[in-house]
Formats: C-alpha cells, structure tokens, sequence
C-alpha cells in the first residue's frame, strides 16, 4: 500500500509539473521594448506638420543656443501628426522641428522621442540638425548617432528646464 501512495504521489506530481510547464509555453512572450529611430525621412516635409508656436523677436531664455536670437527672429515649432504629451509625456515616435529664422541666419533643429533606454535619464529624446529637406546634418553627436552629446549636451542641458517631457513650446 505504501508503494502504491508512493507511486500515485510521484505520478500527480510529475503531472502537475507537466501542466504547469504547457501552461507557461502559452503565456505572450514579454514584448521587446519599443524604439524609434529617426533618418532622413521621418522630417521630410516638417512644413507641413501641426504648427503648435510661432515666437517673435528675442527670448532671452535661449542665451548662445538657436543661433540668430535678434530682433528679426522667428521661431516656428512643429509637432508631426499633432501628438499631444499624455500625462505629461510625449509617446515614443514623437517628432518635433523647430525653424529659426532671422535676417543672419536660418537653422532648423529637430527632437525625437526614441523610447527604449535610449537615454533613460532624459526621458529618451534625440537631438538633430536637419536641412530644409529634412536631411539630418547633425545628429546625436555628430558622428556617433547614439550619442546624446550634440552641441557638448548644450541640447538636452536646457531641455531638461523644459515643464512638459523636454518640449518648450509656449
């Protein structure tokens, strides 16, 4: 009798490991962390996006950063298919194209919302330098695309005074 207890207990057991097994075989796999990352495309016809400010003149928040902060200055800030921080937050994907123009000057710098690590610390956001076309000049670090280091961190130093996700746009 002892046998036979002893025998049923191991044949339940090793079913129930069995069970428990197949069970987690259908369990979803975790999904991989999301990422974007922009190219050449991802800022073509920035023009034509959402257009969410447009400032005038100087704005002494800006000190030696946006080149052409004089009197004849314009700023224009676009936002790609009109994305809206949710709770306070950009949603990966987001893209962002500020144009400055002014009588000596005109550049175009643009902010990507990468998302998985990227930069962790700063809430995921990619620097750019891009061209009318929306070719990107200057990215991250110049040679290094990755780096968060564009212009010596002078980017994401004074984005992060930013009250919503690093965006200035009031």
């Amino acid at each position: 009798m002892k046998k036979t207890h002893l025998l049923f207990t191991l044949v339940l057991g090793f079913s129930l490991t069995l069970f428990i097994q197949s069970c987690k075989e259908d369990e979803e796999p975790e999904p991989a962390a999301e990422e974007f990352i922009a190219d050449d495309a991802s800022f073509a016809n920035w023009a034509s996006w959402t257009l969410v400010d447009t400032k005038n003149g100087v704005d002494p928040s800006l000190g030696g950063a946006h080149a052409g902060n004089d009197s004849t200055a314009v700023r224009k800030i676009y936002v790609k298919d009109g994305q809206k921080a949710v709770g306070g937050t950009y949603p990966i994907g987001t893209l962002v194209v500020k144009h400055m123009k002014s009588d000596s000057m005109e550049m175009i710098t643009a902010m990507a919302k990468r998302g998985n690590g990227f930069d962790a610390a700063n809430n995921d956001w990619e620097y750019f330098v891009i061209q009318n076309d929306g070719k990107i000049v200057v990215d991250g670090g110049t040679t290094m695309r990755g780096s968060t280091g564009l212009m010596g961190g002078m980017c994401v130093g004074c984005h992060a005074k930013a009250s919503e996700d690093y965006i200035f746009t009031k």
